[in-house]
């Protein structure tokens, strides 16, 4: 699956990083606990939040995470959107909630790894 996949099943827009919709994404990550997506060891992955700060932003770099994808409607600033351009992570924004649009993905055949043991 690739971001653009990710943003036309969640019928989200883009706020940023429309030039890396190709990029395939392997696995996805629904969280608002950054703790969390640490533990969440995924390459190519899309983060799922609503959380809209600047440690997003730096969790998704250090994850390997190439596309944020904000819930509910959150909007990110423009500290965050600069941030984002720099590490070149897309963002996208949709209205749905993080579970039905986790549920989105996940039944178009993004799943979100091996569970923990």
């Amino acid at each position: 699956m690739t971001i653009k996949d990710v943003k036309d099943i969640l019928g989200a827009r883009f706020i940023c990083g429309e030039e890396f919709q190709d990029r395939e994404v392997h696995a996805a990550c629904g969280s608002d606990m950054m703790s969390d997506v640490l533990a969440f060891v995924k390459d190519r992955a899309v983060l799922l939040t609503g959380l809209c700060n600047p440690q997003v932003i730096r969790t998704a770099e250090m994850m390997d995470i190439v596309c944020i994808v904000f819930v509910r409607g959150k909007q990110p600033d423009e500290t965050m959107i600069e941030m984002a351009k720099e590490r070149e992570i897309a963002l996208i924004c949709t209205g749905h909630r993080m579970f039905s649009a986790c549920g989105m993905l996940y039944s178009k055949g993004l799943g979100g790894g091996a569970p923990y043991r």
